[in-house]
């Protein structure tokens, strides 16, 4: 069941025990960085090293409660790892799959049972749960969703196939969304939510190559008469789309917080670029041409973090607007990542595609969030319907 509403409160400035955290995961991840991240992907594997510091410290569980062995906290402070991770070059996504998602889902859906298994593992980071639902032909329309969950035998049975899943190499379980009947009015599809174990029998992947090189890959599942036992429905049958949504709003929120610290790390890469490259005898950053660009993406920047912290404060309080908060966080932050990456790659010249510099490893995973986890188009559309009232356009 999910939480009485609380009044939401907005705070400017970050406490002083957010400053704490943000810094203590700063530190943590100044240990690793690009380097460490690269030599990962170079070797497809997970970044198991950089995750276990993470969770020893109860960074990847801040969000879960504490009698599952988690922070007690909510999603402003999960933001916080999520935007520090990122602004030390260190992004993961599995922070936004595993404790946002599936630990928001649980923890408001799960019974005490469901809680006790898996809620907390995710509260110690020792357990990673893997989010099923995107599929090639029904894209961002969920109600189309055709991977079936039928009763057989007092279990049910898995048929379908899920593309661009991330970071399933790394995840013990994932959560899928599957169709469990059709309603009978509207012809759309019943969802249900289900806890499936990675290595499940009948459970195969493959991996879809991306330009975007991140530690965590992304994979096509193929589900072929996978058996799941009724406790692992998560939420009531056939209502999974009201379930799903206390999960999707966590993503948008946490893409949004990888999104700002992503654009942080790269106005931060610029402007120290722009301080000491001389060009006829003076810093380039003394050039309007090169400083009013940084400017104007710092600015974006900065109307982005203040709408994700809006969306956090919504969302933890349980008040009306998270929906529209977390959606325009997402595309704010997205915005703003992809302009700042682009303005510090200019600002850099020709060396802003130099390997060396750490810019273009950055363009393809920004540029991705424009896409992912739902389109620019797609914001746009619930936007001008949910908040405008204009006729729904899809």
């Amino acid at each position: 069941m999910s939480a009485p509403p609380v009044a939401p409160t907005l705070s400017l400035l970050p406490s002083d025990e957010e400053t704490m955290l943000r810094e203590a995961v700063a530190g943590i991840c100044a240990g690793f960085g690009p380097e460490y991240m690269r030599g990962k992907i170079a070797a497809s594997e997970p970044p198991s090293e950089l995750w276990d510091a993470l969770a020893a410290r109860g960074y990847l569980g801040v969000n879960v409660p504490e009698e599952y062995d988690g922070g007690g906290r909510g999603l402003t402070e999960l933001a916080a790892v999520g935007e520090e991770v990122a602004r030390a070059g260190c992004a993961v996504l599995l922070i936004v799959v595993s404790p946002a998602i599936a630990g928001s889902v649980l923890a408001r859906h799960g019974t005490p049972e469901q809680k006790e298994r898996w809620l907390r593992g995710i509260g110690r980071g020792d357990f990673k749960v893997a989010f099923a639902v995107t599929e090639a032909d029904a894209g961002t329309n969920t109600h189309n969703l055709q991977t079936s969950a039928v009763r057989r035998n007092g279990s049910y049975v898995l048929r379908g196939s899920k593309t661009f899943i991330s970071g399933v190499e790394d995840a013990q379980a994932l959560l899928v969304v599957a169709r469990t009947g059709v309603n009978d009015q509207s012809g759309r599809g019943m969802l249900s939510l289900f806890v499936v174990d990675a290595d499940a029998a009948g459970l195969e992947r493959q991996e879809v190559p991306t330009a975007p090189r991140n530690a965590d890959r992304q994979w096509q599942l193929f589900f072929d008469d996978v058996v799941v036992a009724p406790d692992r429905l998560v939420g009531p049958e056939h209502q999974g789309l009201a379930v799903l949504f206390d999960g999707l709003n966590p993503e948008r929120i946490m893409t949004a917080s990888l999104a700002l610290g992503a654009g942080r790390r790269a106005l931060e890469k610029a402007a120290s670029y722009a301080r000491e490259r001389t060009v006829w005898s003076a810093p380039i950053g003394s050039h309007q041409g090169v400083a009013h660009p940084l400017a104007e993406a710092k600015i974006e920047l900065e109307l982005a973090a203040l709408m994700t912290r809006k969306a956090c404060a919504l969302y933890d309080a349980g008040a009306r607007g998270a929906g529209e908060a977390s959606n325009m966080a997402k595309y704010a932050a997205a915005e703003a990542a992809i302009k700042c990456v682009d303005r510090a790659i200019q600002a850099h010249g020709g060396n802003g595609v130099a390997l060396e510099y750490g810019l273009v490893d950055m363009w393809w995973s920004v540029r991705t969030m424009r896409i992912a986890p739902v389109s620019r188009e797609m914001i746009l559309n619930y936007v001008a319907e949910h908040s405008l009232g204009l006729p729904r356009s899809y």
